[in-house]
């Protein structure tokens, strides 16, 4: 007879086999939360291993991440596309089974996790995510979206800032859908945390408004069930479930301790194991009765088929919703989209102005958010400086079908919750900060990036020029620091046109994360034809040309473009060929052919200035050991923004000087 401790005892085999083969890894938690798993993923998970992409399915993120082969585990038990091989080669290159969890690479993994904490805010943004969707598109009878997002914490994840930033707004928000399991082990890498983490859980999750349920015997399979019927009832609450468990659970000799943690655990222990589990298999071994058992492709059609059912007879009553579904499910675009940003920038360029890019951006918003209602936007409690809030901007606190999320003083949860949003479907998410305050949130963009997926970072106050602040909301190194990280699409646009292009870049792009950093200071509108304006999305353009060949190019973005225009109109007096590129966005740029980048910056003009208020590292990329920069290499000053350009030497003068310097 196939017993769920037999079923629970899989998991733990295959994790330990796993980890000992690769001689790396952790065994110690998917051996002692394998009970737990075994009664959530055989009684209550609702999903389709061989469809891990139907939207109504339950999301599992596993936020210890460093627990891998216990999802792995899962996959391979449960019958996703994850053979017995790739277990096997746990941790080696090029196969599914990552050391820690990757979305993208292995197939029902939902979320990429390891940085701890960062799961559970991806969680907190599924759940989101379901509850918003849901609003907007269930019907009376018709529940086309209904699903649960479960997750898997440890004290690590306790213990990190973020998961008090996710937990306590999902508990305002009062997320019900969300149910967390703890794993109270009593052990991370330096052994014992009540030495270093003596916190109430209990009391702390309670104030948060959360549904709370203590001291549940994670290894006891009936309390497991009713903690989670418990959970389940509760609607107006998202649930932490404190499992008692002990880490390494079957070890004779390393089992309640650090050394089960983070190390294989040996052949000869592994042996004793064995025997004391009464598992008689071989290494990797899984019956096909025990398979059998686990296995939820046939009902998960099932369940899938049932849901297909249900959409097919709402589509019959709601037509344009169902189809609006489907469009917003495959990230397809309205088909007016294209005409919507054109007729914009005419707009724009029959009625221009001198506006701040913030301004721009928030103008382009209430344009963008009646075309696209996926948009989810939401500022770390800034909305009256980022400019993040729209005509038609709807609080989901006060309307669960809104768009609008006030995030708090919460910059790294409110980055680690737009990537779960992101992650869902449904929506295109964005959340706003000071450019400095990136500094808050930078491993959960980071993340964004290695998932490439689709979230929206807004950075507004991008330089010296948010004036008497000061230095410590002055950001120097971050527009650096973002374009040397892989993936993400980072944009500092010049005026409105430039504004909206970021935005609509961003808004198509699929491949990646995108972040727009928007001044705080006006900034003056530039004349193009339509040349230039169909260049601007290629990231880098020639803005102002001589009628010769160019002597000397000016490199610029943001504010710093009307300084090198102005210093542009300066020098051609006085008889000098100058090219003026405004630059917005470098790694687009860098994707062009080498035809188009040949003609924007030739190869055969070599004096070039590069203006930004920034650090200027980064740009020695493009004017090589002939060039210049004029840029910042300390840290700010807090005065008025015009003292402080000129103290920099933002001004036109300096910028001639530069400029005639590099000429002769």
């Amino acid at each position: 007879m196939v017993t769920r401790k037999i079923l629970a005892n899989a998991i733990r085999f295959l994790s330990m086999d796993a980890v000992q083969k690769a001689n790396s890894g952790h065994p110690g938690t998917p051996m002692g939360m394998a009970d737990i798993a075994e009664v959530l993923w055989r009684d209550y998970l609702n999903h389709n291993p061989s469809n891990p992409k139907w939207i109504n399915r339950d999301r599992f993120v596993l936020s210890n991440g460093h627990a891998s082969m216990l999802l792995y585990s899962l996959l391979y038990l449960t019958g996703y596309d994850l053979s017995i091989e790739e277990l096997k080669n746990f941790r080696q290159l090029y196969s599914k089974t990552p050391g820690h969890p990757e979305y993208g690479h292995t197939p029902g993994v939902e979320t990429t996790t390891g940085p701890l904490g960062q799961g559970i805010a991806n969680a907190v943004g599924f759940a989101i995510a379901e509850r918003t969707l849901a609003n907007q598109f269930n019907r009376p009878g018709h529940n086309i979206i209904d699903h649960y997002t479960y997750a898997f914490m440890g004290d690590g994840c306790m213990m990190e800032g973020i998961s008090h930033e996710v937990c306590s707004l999902a508990g305002t928000l009062k997320l019900g859908k969300l149910i967390v399991f703890y794993d109270d082990n009593g052990i991370s890498i330096d052994g014992d945390v009540k030495n270093w983490f003596t916190d109430n859980t209990a009391k702390r999750f309670d104030a948060y408004n959360w549904h709370v349920i203590d001291g549940i015997d994670g290894h006891n399979t009936e309390q497991i069930k009713l903690s989670i019927e418990q959970a389940r009832e509760v609607i107006d609450k998202p649930s932490l479930l404190i499992c008692k468990t002990i880490i390494g659970y079957g070890s004779l000799h390393k089992a309640g301790s650090e050394i089960v943690h983070g190390s294989p655990l040996g052949e000869n222990e592994i042996l004793e194991i064995r025997k004391a589990l009464e598992w008689p298999y071989s290494s990797f071994e899984i019956p096909e009765d025990i398979l059998k058992a686990w296995n939820a492709c046939t009902i998960g059609k099932k369940k899938e088929v049932i849901w297909r059912e249900k959409f097919a007879s709402y589509k019959n009553s709601y037509l344009q919703l169902a189809d609006e579904f489907i469009r917003r499910i495959n990230g397809t675009l309205p088909i007016n989209w294209s005409s919507v940003v054109k007729n914009f920038i005419e707009k724009i360029q029959h009625n221009p102005d001198n506006i701040s890019s913030r301004k721009a951006s928030q103008n382009t918003l209430d344009v963008f958010g009646h075309i696209l209602p996926e948009l989810l936007g939401g500022s770390a409690d800034l909305a009256q400086s980022n400019l993040t809030m729209w005509s038609n901007s709807k609080s989901i606190k006060h309307d669960p079908s809104g768009n609008y999320i006030h995030y708090g003083v919460r910059e790294f949860g409110m980055s680690g919750i737009i990537n779960g949003i992101a992650l869902h479907g449904g929506f295109i998410p964005y959340g706003a900060t000071f450019l400095m305050f990136l500094e808050y949130a930078r491993n959960a963009v980071r993340m964004a990036a290695l998932m490439k997926i689709h979230s929206i970072f807004i950075y507004t106050h991008d330089s010296i020029g948010l004036g008497e602040d000061g230095p410590t909301h002055q950001p120097i190194e971050q527009l650096a620091s973002l374009r040397m990280t892989p993936n993400i699409s980072t944009w500092r646009p010049c005026d409105q046109v430039e504004s909206i292009i970021s935005w609509q870049y961003a808004i198509e792009r699929k491949d990646g994360p995108s972040a727009l950093i928007f001044s705080r200071q006006v900034l003056c509108y530039q004349s193009r034809d339509s040349n230039q304006l169909s260049n601007i999305i290629k990231g880098g353009y020639v803005l102002r040309d001589s009628t010769e060949q160019p002597e000397l190019i000016l490199i610029a973005t943001g504010s710093e473009v009307e300084l090198a225009v102005k210093a542009y109109e300066k020098l051609t007096i006085d008889g000098y060929n100058i090219r003026v590129v405004s630059m917005p966005s470098t790694d687009t740029f860098d994707k062009q052919d080498l035809d188009y980048r040949e003609s924007v910056l030739p190869s055969s003009v070599t004096a070039r200035l590069v203006i930004e208020a920034g650090i200027p590292d980064y740009w020695y990329k493009y004017i090589g050991t002939t060039g210049s920069v004029i840029g910042i290499c300390t840290f700010g000053a807090s005065a008025p923004s015009k003292v402080l350009f000129k103290k920099f030497g933002f001004t036109i003068e300096n910028v001639i000087t530069r400029a005639k310097s590099l000429l002769h």
